[in-house]
């Protein structure tokens, strides 16, 4: 209670400094950045970095700098993140409620206005609950402005443009981080190269864990029997919040049309996550194709001319036979002439 105490004694007003900005930015220009601050300024800290146990507090600072020429005010608040479908660091708008460390910041100013090429230093608490899961929390503190337009229908249009910078939080107890790659997939698509095609695969990456984690990953393809094996070079993976997943596709081209071929993703981390998963496709080339055509056709060809030595082998024995009749007939009829009476 006392460090609540103490920390909530520290959210004074938001301290403003004047700048000399070596490049000013173009006349009524809006333009600021925000980043993690000091009692006395910024530092070198790329970002808010805590390690703290359940229960915890931490006091600190973020700073927002007006960049342009013009006197701006902006909306400060603590934000949830999440990483996008595109594996991107993004933050909740104010018009979504947070629910994690974005809560847990507690502002010493909300609203602030800035002087044309100034900066305001304004402290913050970081209060951790008491049951807070172990883990990674990523989230970040936010400088917005809001301008609304409407148009010729009446209908109002509000638009928020963000600054932030980013807070990680790390909660002290048993961490777990895990990997998992769904939903792979395999297409092979033939080439008019001779006997070969290109191998599309489609996966999704999610982690599974309660850790940060930016995972390292291997592509490999072969055939039957481990035949013409080879690895791919996939794009890097981004950088995975808990719970978070990307969805990756991996063209591998120039791949021999050996009818039945394999593909692997595997996925490490230096913290030791792992997993794998396999699939495998057929794959066929045009010219299979066209030497099936040639072989069906061949096959039709001799099944024919066995179908006609067959056919004639069958009518030698009935064309004998009515040769022999024939012959019959005419002994016959020669036999009947050189009886009758003269």
């Amino acid at each position: 209670m006392h460090r609540v105490a103490a920390a909530t004694a520290a959210l004074t007003a938001a301290a403003l400094t004047v700048l000399a900005l070596p490049a000013p930015a173009a006349a009524g220009e809006s333009a600021w950045s925000v980043q993690p601050s000091s009692r006395t300024g910024p530092g070198n800290r790329p970002f808010l970095t805590y390690d703290l146990t359940p229960g915890g507090t931490v006091t600190d600072y973020v700073a927002v700098t007006n960049l342009g020429t013009k006197e701006m005010t902006f909306t400060v608040y603590g934000s949830d993140a999440f990483t996008t479908s595109t594996g991107g660091y993004d933050l909740l708008p104010a018009t979504h409620e947070s629910t994690d460390v974005g809560s847990w910041v507690r502002l010493g100013a909300t609203t602030v206005t800035v002087p044309a090429r100034s900066r305001a230093d304004i402290p913050f608490v970081l209060t951790i609950p008491a049951n807070a899961t172990p883990g990674d929390h990523a989230g970040g503190i936010v400088a917005a402005i809001t301008t609304a337009s409407a148009d010729a229908t009446g209908n109002t249009t509000r638009v928020e443009q963000r600054v932030g910078t980013r807070l990680y939080l790390r909660v002290t107890g048993d961490l777990k981080p895990g990997l998992r790659v769904d939903g792979l997939r395999a297409a092979y698509r033939p080439a008019w190269t001779m006997f070969t095609g290109d191998l599309e695969l489609s996966y999704t990456v999610r982690n599974t864990g309660n850790t940060r984690i930016t995972p390292g990953q291997a592509v490999t393809t072969e055939g039957l029997f481990g035949l013409a094996a080879a690895s791919a070079d996939p794009e890097p993976l981004p950088e995975l919040l808990p719970g978070a997943a990307v969805e990756r596709t991996v063209r591998v081209t120039g791949r021999p049309a050996l009818l039945r071929l394999f593909a692997s993703v595997e996925l490490d981390s230096p913290d030791g996550a792992t997993a794998r998963s396999s699939v495998g496709v057929w794959a066929w080339s045009w010219y299979h194709l066209a030497l099936l055509l040639l072989i069906a056709a061949a096959v039709l060809a001799v099944r024919r001319r066995r179908g006609r030595a067959r056919d004639g082998a069958r009518a030698r024995p009935r064309a004998r036979a009515r040769a022999r009749a024939r012959a019959r007939e005419n002994a016959a009829t020669t036999s009947a002439a050189d009886e009758t009476p003269a």
